[in-house]
């Protein structure tokens, strides 16, 4: 079977994960959602409600930058099988500050303990993320 790799978020706090990527340039710059694919190892059948806020630098900017608005999904309760995929539904409108043409962005995700109700180690298998294009490709 596949290899997972996962990332671990505790159940009591909120862990964040950074990832960085390059949007095309065919993407219109306006709002971006999120939908988050993820597991527990354990049974418990408790909800898990992720935030992601995200920033873009441009060439010759500083990276000692804030991030913008968090975005959350809905909760979702796992399964109450060990290691069984759930897919969140897409997340609320989500604002990149700053964002602009060949700029680099980051991204930071995370758990929300505050709205969870899930008591075992969540773990992040992967993230979908949806945005509109202006433009048919990148040339």
């Amino acid at each position: 079977g596949p290899e997972l790799k996962v990332l671990d978020f505790a159940a009591a706090a909120d862990d964040h994960a950074q990832f960085t990527i390059s949007m095309p340039k065919s993407w219109n710059e306006g709002t971006v959602t999120f939908q988050p694919y993820w597991t527990v190892t354990g049974t418990n059948t408790g909800t898990v409600v992720w935030g992601m806020s995200a920033v873009a630098c441009a060439d010759n900017a500083t990276q000692n930058v804030t991030f913008g608005s968090i975005a959350v999904t809905a909760a979702k309760a796992h399964s109450g099988t060990s290691n069984d995929i759930n897919v969140s539904a897409e997340s609320a409108a989500l604002t990149i500050k700053n964002a602009a043409v060949d700029t680099l962005t980051y991204f930071q995700i995370f758990n929300d303990t505050s709205a969870s109700g899930q008591t075992g180690v969540v773990r992040l298998t992967g993230i979908k993320l949806l945005y509109t294009t202006d433009a048919v490709n990148d040339a």
